[in-house]
């Protein structure tokens, strides 16, 4: 990881959705009985915003789901939430309300899901995703980390990897004025965080590494092919960034949701009162077997986990 920091510090008054729910402030629970599986009611009961990130999991009620983009949750309002559901083979009532899981959407599906995210809000002014395809790369990742479970659920590899995850959650450390990070798997700069205060990108950094962790644990077993990429090849991934072109629409919540349209690159975030909460970016690497060719199943040995831990994600 590369850290991003700036002088600066956003002034927008929010809680981060893991401490209003600490708090008793906030609950996640379906539309109705039946349920919608691209829909969630939030109840937001604090006298400020509450911030959702992109790929936030919520576990329980009939299907497990993530966010599908960052959103900031109005006070004392209900929002209905675009979602996606990353446990295909349930649909029956768990838990009610929903909890919130120490991860984030898997990086390479969370890439995938953000793209078909923007175009449906670029075309037809919604934020649906194309859920097929999550599905499919669910069934893929949990063919390739060999994580069968029942109902389909992406925890299920988070879940079998847990330890090897945990140990590299403990490598990565944010510094006080540290707001944001450019993550790197195998050689290639993959993609970036950055938010607009340093202590909300601390408390969500464990979930960050985890979500690239599980990619670079599957990309381990898959080649021997390893390298770190140098400061200016992150450089140049904020510079190409830099000039694309922004497009806004009104956001779910508060803001304004953005997009930021660059070759070889998928970017997207939310700005709130002229200032940017979050901001996500992914390096288009979908014709790279290190990111996207999940179906050869495990082939390397697992020694290659330490290796990983010793040298970084």
């Amino acid at each position: 990881m590369y850290p991003l920091r700036s002088p600066l510090e956003g002034t927008v008054d929010y809680m981060l959705l893991r401490d209003a729910l600490v708090a008793g402030l906030v609950t996640i629970r379906e539309v109705s009985e039946r349920g919608s599986v691209p829909d969630l009611l939030v109840d937001n009961r604090a006298e400020c915003g509450v911030l959702i990130v992109d790929g936030e999991e919520f576990v329980g009620a009939k299907q497990n789901r993530v966010a599908n983009l960052t959103l900031l949750l109005a006070p004392d309002r209900t929002t209905s939430v675009p979602v996606s559901c990353v446990e295909q083979g349930r649909w029956s009532r768990q838990t009610d309300p929903f909890v919130l899981s120490q991860r984030v959407h898997h990086s390479r599906g969370r890439a995938a899901r953000l793209s078909s995210v923007q175009e449906s809000m670029r075309f037809g002014g919604t934020r649906h995703s194309d859920q097929s395809a999550v599905w499919g790369e669910i069934r893929a990742k949990t063919i390739a980390m060999a994580a069968e479970s029942p109902t389909g659920a992406m925890g299920a590899f988070f879940e079998q990897h847990a330890s090897t995850l945990d140990e590299l959650v403990a490598c990565f450390r944010a510094e006080p004025d540290v707001c944001g990070g450019i993550f790197a798997i195998g050689g290639d700069i993959c993609g970036l965080d950055v938010f607009d205060k340093p202590a909300a990108f601390s408390a969500l950094l464990p979930k960050l590494v985890r979500s690239y962790g599980i990619d670079a644990l599957e990309h381990s077993y898959r080649t021997s092919v390893s390298g770190v990429p140098d400061t200016e090849a992150a450089r140049g991934f904020l510079s190409k960034l830099n000039k694309g072109y922004i497009e806004e629409h009104e956001a779910v919540g508060l803001g304004t949701d953005v997009r930021i349209a660059v070759e070889g690159i998928v970017a997207g975030g939310l700005m709130v009162d002229s200032s940017l909460l979050h901001l996500v970016a992914f390096a288009d690497l979908s014709d790279r077997q290190s990111w996207f060719d999940a179906g050869e199943g495990l082939a390397r040995s697992r020694h290659r986990r330490q290796a990983m831990i010793d040298h970084g994600v």
